[in-house]
This record gives structure tokens, sequence and C-alpha cells, in this order.
């Protein structure tokens, strides 16, 4: 996810969107209003879990960072983890893909799974706008970006295929969904806002709800949209029409040039047309416009801009196109990995990359007794948003802000990641994230986003991202295949290599 909310001089800004994804401003603009009310159940107690998952009696993974001198130790760890260059990747590996890629726990929920499930979706009967059928990005206020909105449509497809929601509420909330996209005023008359009132759809900017401000467009947003929009169109023929009439209502040859994503940005007054995107959300949303017909050869590759380094002995991905000579941040983060694995089979990025992140992350463990599953997300204290990355403009293990600001303080561990990664390898360590997960952020509400490592206690920011990214992972083990692939999306090319195991 990234933000234009301190938007780079223009000489830098051609390469400002780094993820594209434009949540983070929102957070900081509702978060400013919103952790008013939050403050008052967020930072009172540093308790490890709630009342409700006190009686769950199973054993309960201890976070280990209780003390500054024990942070100490593990950011002593952090920085001697890296070592540059780091292992490559033979090229015989980065062919293998699998499609389709069978999950390793594939089959029914367990009655515990089927609960989470049941409590991501409580998030978005909250926040449900009925004048619309858009969904708030963060919970309790009325403003959305096209990326949280994709969240709250891949919400409801797995509610209705996990059987939380019937085939009636499902119909009418879609069509609405669906209707509205079609018809919602865009930027210019070309393409969505980057933000929208929930309830009126008025264009805004990150914050406002009332006055209109049209402040451009995200290609990595709409790429995402683009996956879930021939989701639905395939699984549900019925809807095609509907899902192909936003396409054509919206002018998205815009969104590349050159085979790369381009995106737009009002700054003093003045549009930029900007290259979007870095390694992991670049690819992956380049694969939704893909599967639309539009150009994105470019932004597809995955390899010319790659680099490699070691964290914890475990040889990970990098974009090589970092502050210093692009002026983007170039975060390594766990979500595009997840959502490529579970949507698209690994079909925009090499499964293999997937492996060495998440193995740095166990490594991690390993070493620090510290769980780690880091990703970008919201906060529920400033500075409301940031990228907890495994590595970023040549620093491990670091949680910035959009503006290069560290806050290694408030790394935590992601709910949405830690479930994403269980649900996509089940091994023994995400065991341990799926357990913390449902022993430490779960609410009335919602799953919370995260919990921070040295703070100990939970970050309670409740979004449509990370409650729909739960939902969709859930989704992903009950059929069993990428979701794409379930749904029966075409223009998919298959590997001609194919294995099973992670």
């Amino acid at each position: 996810m990234s933000s234009d909310f301190q938007p780079p001089s223009k000489s830098l800004s051609i390469l400002a969107s780094v993820g594209g994804i434009v949540t983070g401003l929102i957070a900081i603009a509702i978060l400013n209003v919103w952790s008013k009310q939050v403050s008052k159940t967020s930072i009172e107690k540093p308790e490890i879990s709630t009342s409700q998952t006190a009686a769950r009696q199973p054993q309960k993974p201890q976070p280990p960072v209780s003390s500054a001198k024990e942070a100490e130790i593990v950011a002593s760890l952090d920085a001697k983890s890296v070592v540059l260059p780091g292992q490559p990747i033979p090229k015989n590996q980065l062919t293998v893909s699998i499609i389709p890629y069978i999950a390793p726990s594939v089959g029914k929920l367990t009655p515990e799974e089927t609960t989470t499930a049941r409590q991501a979706w409580s998030y978005f009967q909250r926040n449900w706008n009925d004048e619309t059928g858009l969904v708030n990005s963060v919970d309790g206020f009325a403003s959305v970006s096209m990326w949280d909105q994709t969240a709250a449509i891949a919400a409801l497809v797995s509610a209705r295929e996990l059987n939380i929601v019937p085939a009636a509420e499902f119909d009418a909330k879609m069509t609405k969904m669906l209707n509205t996209l079609a018809s919602m005023p865009l930027y210019k008359g070309e393409l969505p806002n980057k933000v929208y009132n929930a309830k009126t759809l008025v264009p805004v900017n990150y914050g406002q709800l009332e006055k209109r401000e049209e402040i451009g467009w995200s290609a990595i947003d709409l790429g995402r949209m683009a996956i879930w929009l021939k989701i639905v169109g395939a699984k549900y023929p019925e809807m095609r029409l509907e899902t192909e009439a936003i396409w054509q209502s919206w002018q998205v040859k815009r969104l590349t040039k050159n085979g790369q994503m381009y995106g737009t940005a009002v700054i003093k007054g003045k549009e930029q047309y900007n290259q979007e995107g870095r390694l992991g959300y670049e690819n992956y949303a380049a694969y939704g416009l893909k599967l639309w017909g539009l150009d994105v050869k470019k932004a597809l590759d995955y390899q010319s801009h790659t680099a490699f380094v070691d964290l914890y002995g475990q040889g990970v991905p990098y974009d090589r196109r970092d502050f210093k000579n692009s002026g983007a941040n170039n975060y390594v983060l766990s979500e595009p990995y997840i959502l490529d694995g579970i949507e698209t089979g690994f079909q925009a990025l090499p499964k293999v990359y997937a492996d060495r992140i998440l193995a740095a992350q166990a490594a991690r463990y390993e070493a620090t007794k510290q769980l780690t599953a880091v990703t970008e997300d919201n906060l529920d204290r400033p500075p409301y948003f940031v990228y907890s990355s495994l590595f970023v403009n040549g620093e491990p293990w670091a949680t910035i802000a959009d503006t290069r600001e560290k806050h290694n303080d408030l790394r935590f561990l992601s709910a949405k990641a830690a479930i994403g990664w269980h649900m996509l390898y089940n091994t023994t360590y995400t065991s341990k994230l799926f357990d913390f997960v449902q022993a430490n952020l779960k609410s009335k509400d919602g799953w919370y986003n995260g919990f921070y490592e040295s703070l100990r206690q939970p970050n309670k920011t409740l979004t449509a991202n990370n409650n729909g990214v739960i939902l969709e992972s859930l989704l992903y083990k009950k059929v069993g295949q990428p979701l794409t692939v379930w749904a029966g999306v075409k223009s998919q090319k298959l590997t001609q290599r194919t294995i099973r195991t992670p």
C-alpha cells in the first residue's frame, strides 16, 4: 500500500506511487478523528488477550519482547541478519508454479476457522452503506478507496460461499455494489477517484466527507479491482454483464503506457501522470489488468529490477528501484504475495519468491522467538499507517511511514498476513501465527489489524482490507484452488511444470 500524503517534489514524483494502494492516506486522515474514540480502549490496557479469548484454553503463544532491553536485542539481531548480495534463485525455479495450486489443508473449514470467518464478516455488516453498497475502509468512517471496496467484494463472495450470507442477500448486495461502480462519478470522467464518501458517492480527499475534490486515480487499486470483477463475472454468469459494464464505463486505456501501469495525482493543483508499482504489488495488479487485455508486459516483468538480500539466511527478493535512485520506497511486504497465491495461483510472481519471504519471517522467529508476519496496514495511533517491511531502502526489518520516518517500535504481527500465510502453507510456523491471532486479536466487530511487538498489545484498528483478506484466505482453503481458477476466469497462461507442495 502507498499514499501521496506527503508528495515528493516534481523531480521525484514520477515513481511516487510505489504500492498504488491509497488506504494509507485514508488511515492518516480518518484515524486522526477516529482515534479519539479508539484511545479509550486501545491504549489503556497492555494485556495480551481479550476477555473473549481468555476462555479459549489452547496453548497461547506469548510475545517475548517485554522490555526495552529485549527489544534492543531483537533490533541488534535484525541488524545483523542482513547480508548483501543475497542468495539468488536459480532461473529454472522461477518458472515453477502451481496451477491449480492445491491448498495444503484443502476442504471443510474447522469450527474455529468458521468462527474466524463469521467474525471477519461482522466488520462488513457493521460498515455496509445501504445508500450505495460501498463499505467503509476504516470502521465507523464513511470513506472508501477502490482497494478497500475490492476487499468488500472479496468478503461478500467469501461470505456467500462459506454459507455465512444467504443467496438472496448476496445477490442484492453484490448487485448494489456493481451498479454503483458502473455509475459513480469519475475523476475527469475517466476513472474512479482515489477516495469517495461511501454514503453519497462524492469524490473527496482524505478524511473529508462533504467537500467534493478530485485527487486522481490509482492503477494498482484498479488492478486489484480488475481481478475481482473477473472472479464475480465468471463465478456468477448472471452478473457478468454488470461487471463488464463497469469496465466499459471506465477509460481503462489510461491505466497503462508502454507496458507499464500509470496513475494520476493532483499536486498543487496540477495533475501528474505517474508510473506506479514496485516488485510485489506492481506484478499482482498488472495481472488483473492483463486479464482485461491491457498491455502490462513491463509491469509483469519480475526479473529486470530484482535483486536479493539475505535475511536470517534466506535470500529475499527486492526491487532495486529504491528511494535513493527513483524517489520511491521499495517495500518488501507479505500481502502482495499472499494475494497472488490465493487469487491467481502465483501467476504474477514466482511462488519461490513467496517461499523465501515466508521463510525469512520464520527464520526471524527461530533467532529471536518473536512471531513475525509483517506487512503494511493501519495503526490505532500516530502515524496511523505504516509499512512493516522485511527490507526497504537498504534497511532490514524496518517499519516506516510513506515519508520514510522510522517507527520500528510500532512493528506488529499482522492478522491478515498471519492467516493468509497459514491458509497458503499450513506449516508448523504458520499454525503458531494462526493460533496467536485467535488468542489475541478478536473483537466483537471483526478482527483487529495486529499485535505490536514491543508494546505487547493489540493494534485495535478495524479495517475492510484486514477482514476482507482474512475472509478470502478462508475461502481459498475451502475450495482448495486459486480463486480465479475456482471461478473459471479465462485467459490464464498455464505453466509447464506443476508441483503441489510449498
